[in-house]
C-alpha cells in the first residue's frame, strides 16, 4: 500500500474524531443552556406565585385580627352588662336574706311559744290517759289490742259470711247447667287415645355397640350429632344410650336414625348422613299424614296445608304424658259439643279447640308464648279472626272477644283435667304431694294436712279453738290462692278445710 494513502486515511480519521467531539460538545452545551433557561422560568413563576400567596396571607391575617378585635369588644360589653346584672341580683338577694332572717327570728319566737304550749298539752294528755287507765283498769296498749281484735273479728266474720253467700248463689245459678254440659261432653268424646311419650332412650344389643357408636376419637358420634341436631349421651346405663334435644321432631329423627344404624351395623360418617337424611324425609311424611289425619278425625276442613303440617308436629309433643295432637282432636270435639249445646258457632269453636296449642310446635326456637305464636301463625295463613282470638286468649294473654273463645278454653281445661288424661313421673308426683302438704301446714291454725286423690285434693284439719266456721272458708280461699300462685299442676286441686269439735268426759 502507498504510504501516502495511509497518511491521508489517518489524517481523515483524526479530523472525523475531532469533528464528532466538537459536535457532541456543542449539543451538550446547547442542552445545558436549554435546561438553565427552563429552570430560570420555573424559578420566576415560583417567585411570582410566592408573592401572590404572601399577599393573600397578609390580607387574611389582617381580616382575622380585625374580626377578633371586634369580637373581643362585643364580649367585653357583654361581660360588663353581665357584671351589672349580677351586682343587681346580689343586692336583691342580700335584701331578701335580711327579710328571711327577720322572719326566722319571728318564727323561732312563735315556735318556742308553741313548744311550751305543746308540752303543757302533752302533760295534760298524759294525766288524762293515766286517769282513764285507772278507771278502766287496763293499759293503753291493752285497750288498742282488744279494740283491734274485736273490729278484726267482726270484719272477718262479715267478709266470710258475704263470700259464702255469693259462692252459694253462684253455685245455685251455674253448677247444675255446667255439670250437665261438661259431663255430657266428656261422655260423648270418651277419647280412645293413649298418651304417647316420645322416647329418648335407644336400646342396644350389647355394650360393644357403644364403642362403635362413639367411633375412633369420637368421629361417629360427632357426625351423628351434627347431622341430626341432637345430643347423644353415652353413660354407664347398661345396653342403652340417651338422645337429648328440646325439639321433639329432631329427637324423633335422631332416635329412628340411631335405631336403624344399630340394626344396619354400618356406622361411619358417610352412612350416618344418608340414614339421617332418609329418616328426616320419613318423619316429614309422618308429620304431614298425622296433621291430615287429625284434621279428618276432628272433622275440620279448609285449613292451609302449612297449618296442618305444623299441627302434625304435635304428634311428637307431650304435656304431662298427654299427646298434644290427640289432645287437640279431643278439645276440638269437646268444643263442638259445648257450642252446639249453647247455640254458638260450632265450626269456629271446633277450629279454635283444634288449633289452640299449635304454638307448642314452634315455641322451642322462637321467642314468645305458645298462645301468641300460634295466633300469629294462623293469622298469617288466613284462619278466621274469631279462631285466631280463641287461640291467643285461651291462657288470657289477650281478651276473649267471643263466646267461641270461652268454649275453646273450657274444652281445653276439661280435656286436661279428665281422669287419666295426664300423668307425671314418680319423682315429680311425690314432690308435688309434699309441697301441697307443707304449704297447707304453713298457715296458722292448721293441725294436719293430707294430699289425696293423686294430688287432686288436699284436706286440712284445723284447730277448732283457733279457727271458727267463718274463718274456715277464708282459710280455704287463702290456701287455694297460694297454690295457684306458687305451684304448677295439671287440672285443678280441691281444697277442703275440716273443723271438728269434740267433747269428752269420763264416768267414774
Amino acid at each position: 500500500m502507498n504510504p501516502f494513502n495511509i497518511l491521508i486515511d489517518i489524517l481523515a480519521l483524526i479530523i472525523g474524531v475531532a469533528a464528532g467531539y466538537f459536535f457532541h460538545r456543542f449539543q451538550a452545551e446547547r442542552a445545558v443552556k436549554a435546561r438553565q433557561d427552563k429552570a430560570d422560568d420555573i424559578l420566576k413563576a415560583a417567585n411570582t406565585q410566592a408573592r401572590l400567596i404572601e399577599s393573600g396571607a397578609r390580607d387574611n391575617a389582617t381580616k382575622i385580627v380585625q374580626a377578633a378585635e371586634s369580637e373581643m369588644k362585643e364580649r367585653r360589653l357583654e361581660m360588663n352588662r353581665e357584671t351589672e346584672r349580677l351586682d343587681k341580683r346580689r343586692s336583691e338577694l342580700d335584701s331578701r336574706f335580711d327579710k328571711i332572717e327577720q322572719r326566722e327570728q319571728a318564727l323561732n319566737k312563735r315556735q318556742s311559744q308553741i313548744d311550751k304550749r305543746g308540752n303543757e298539752i302533752e302533760k295534760l294528755y298524759e294525766e288524762q290517759v293515766k286517769n282513764l287507765e285507772q278507771i278502766a283498769q287496763m293499759t293503753q296498749e291493752d285497750a288498742k289490742k282488744e279494740l283491734f281484735s274485736a273490729v278484726e273479728k267482726e270484719a272477718r266474720g262479715d267478709m266470710a259470711r258475704i263470700i259464702r253467700q255469693i259462692e252459694a248463689e253462684a253455685r245455685e245459678e251455674g253448677e247444675k247447667r255446667a255439670r250437665k254440659l261438661i259431663a255430657d261432653a266428656i261422655q260423648r268424646v270418651a277419647s280412645e287415645h293413649v298418651a304417647e311419650v316420645t322416647r329418648a332412650v335407644v336400646t342396644l344389643p350389647n355394650e360393644e355397640m357403644k364403642g362403635r357408636i362413639v367411633g375412633r376419637n369420637g368421629r361417629n358420634i360427632k357426625a351423628f350429632e351434627q347431622a341430626a341436631g341432637v345430643d347423644v349421651i353415652v353413660d354407664d346405663t347398661p345396653d342403652s344410650v340417651t338422645i337429648s334435644c328440646f325439639d321433639s321432631v329432631r329427637r324423633e329423627i335422631g332416635r329412628r336414625a340411631l335405631a336403624r344404624l344399630i340394626l344396619d351395623g354400618r356406622i361411619h360418617p358417610a352412612h350416618i348422613e344418608k340414614i339421617v337424611e332418609d329418616e328426616t324425609k320419613a318423619v316429614e311424611k309422618i308429620i304431614n299424614e298425622a296433621g291430615e289425619q287429625a284434621a279428618y278425625d276432628a272433622n275440620i276442613t279448609g285449613l292451609h296445608p302449612e297449618v296442618m303440617r305444623m299441627m302434625g308436629r304435635l304428634k311428637f309433643r307431650t304435656s304431662y304424658g298427654q299427646n298434644q295432637l290427640a289432645h287437640a282432636v279431643e278439645v276440638s270435639k269437646l268444643a263442638g259439643i259445648l257450642a252446639a249445646e249453647i247455640g254458638a258457632n260450632v265450626e269456629w269453636a271446633k277450629q279454635g279447640g283444634f288449633l289452640h296449642d299449635i304454638g307448642k310446635a314452634m315455641d322451642h326456637n322462637q321467642e314468645g308464648t305458645h298462645a301468641g305464636l300460634g295466633s300469629e301463625f294462623c293469622k298469617r295463613y288466613g284462619v278466621h279472626p274469631v279462631v285466631v282470638n280463641a287461640i291467643g286468649s285461651h291462657h288470657h294473654e289477650v281478651d276473649q272477644e267471643t263466646v267461641e273463645a270461652v268454649i275453646a278454653e273450657a274444652a281445653d281445661a276439661i280435656s286436661g283435667a279428665r281422669p287419666g288424661a295426664r300423668r307425671e313421673d314418680l319423682e315429680a308426683y311425690i314432690k308435688r304431694i309434699r309441697s301441697l302438704e307443707e304449704m297447707s301446714m304453713s298457715f296458722d291454725g292448721v293441725q294436719q294436712a293430707f294430699a289425696i286423690q293423686a294430688g287432686r285434693e288436699v284436706r286440712i284439719l284445723v284447730k277448732p279453738e283457733t279457727i271458727d266456721d267463718l274463718s274456715s272458708a277464708r282459710l280455704a280461699r287463702d290456701i287455694a290462692k297460694k297454690i295457684e300462685e306458687t305451684m304448677q299442676y295439671p287440672g285443678q286441686i280441691r281444697v277442703t278445710v275440716i273443723r271438728e269439735t269434740r267433747a269428752t268426759e269420763y264416768a267414774k
